[in-house]
């Protein structure tokens, strides 16, 4: 196997024994690769992080065909929603709390289109922007339960039943209260909510406000959006697909949830 100098955004021992039965997609009489599957899985991690496109990869990774290919087939089969959810139960029972959750945080962040993602922008008139909405769905300590990309003109309003049906599904309907800002505001939202057992409350800002305001359990997806942010490729919406975009946020919540995880990953 061909040796290179490793990347900050290379995956860790331990890291990887967690994550490999996950990404595998093999049977037992499959022929042999014929390239190391953590290598690739590295390249997508490092285009993730450092926000280059598929046929900028270095050198030293696979080739760029090889990675893009076996990531559709991972975003395909579910791996990445499958390790978010056992590390999401493993940093969860590590804090202390339940298994699965009773509260959800929801809201959404709008990236800026490209000519790669033109097709499906829309123009979102609050944020002045015309892109791709990415709305989220966390539990209470910021892991995540639900993901969901639209065009940037549709109403946060409108996907609460896509989320709230996600959410049921990923917790076996232990939610019961999902926390919302005032863009979920109206009776259809809190109906969607309601038909999956959840009761959606809307947090509201002061009547007075004077600056920042830390809004109660709000914050926590807020601080979601900003570690998304640290992910360059997940800046712009670069996708041409929606399913990829989605994808690739998944990948990012993939490396903050195993680093968070790491030292109960760890070997004795």
């Amino acid at each position: 196997m061909r040796t290179r100098t490793p990347y900050p955004s290379d995956v860790s021992d331990d890291e990887w024994a967690f994550v490999v039965p996950y990404l595998t997609l093999r049977t037992p009489d499959a022929p042999q690769r014929t390239y190391d599957l953590r290598e690739v899985f590295n390249a997508l991690r490092w285009l993730v992080r450092a926000g280059a496109a598929w046929r900028l990869l270095p050198h030293d990774f696979p080739r760029w065909e090889i990675v893009y290919q076996q990531t559709q087939r991972w975003i395909q089969a579910g791996s990445f929603e499958a390790i978010v959810c056992d590390l999401r139960t493993i940093l969860r029972l590590a804090k202390g709390r339940d298994a699965l959750p009773s509260a959800a945080i929801l809201d959404s962040r709008t990236r800026q289109s490209t000519p790669e993602s033109g097709g499906r922008a829309g123009y979102d008139g609050a944020k002045r922007r015309k892109g791709s909405k990415v709305h989220l769905a966390v539990d209470t300590l910021g892991q995540l339960l639900a993901l969901v990309v639209t065009s940037a003109n549709a109403q946060d309003r409108a996907q609460v039943a896509d989320l709230a049906a996600a959410i049921e599904q990923a917790t076996d309907a232990s939610v019961t209260l999902a926390y919302a800002d005032q863009g979920y505001t109206g009776q259809d939202p809190a109906d969607a909510a309601a038909a999956h057992g959840i009761h959606l409350e809307v947090v509201k800002l002061p009547d007075a406000k004077h600056g920042f305001v830390l809004l109660p359990r709000r914050w926590v997806v807020e601080r979601d959006f900003a570690w998304m942010a640290r992910f360059r490729r997940l800046a712009r919406d670069y996708e041409r697909l929606a399913t990829t975009l989605a994808g690739l946020h998944l990948v990012a919540f993939v490396c903050v949830m195993l680093h968070q995880a790491l030292p109960l990953l760890q070997s004795p």
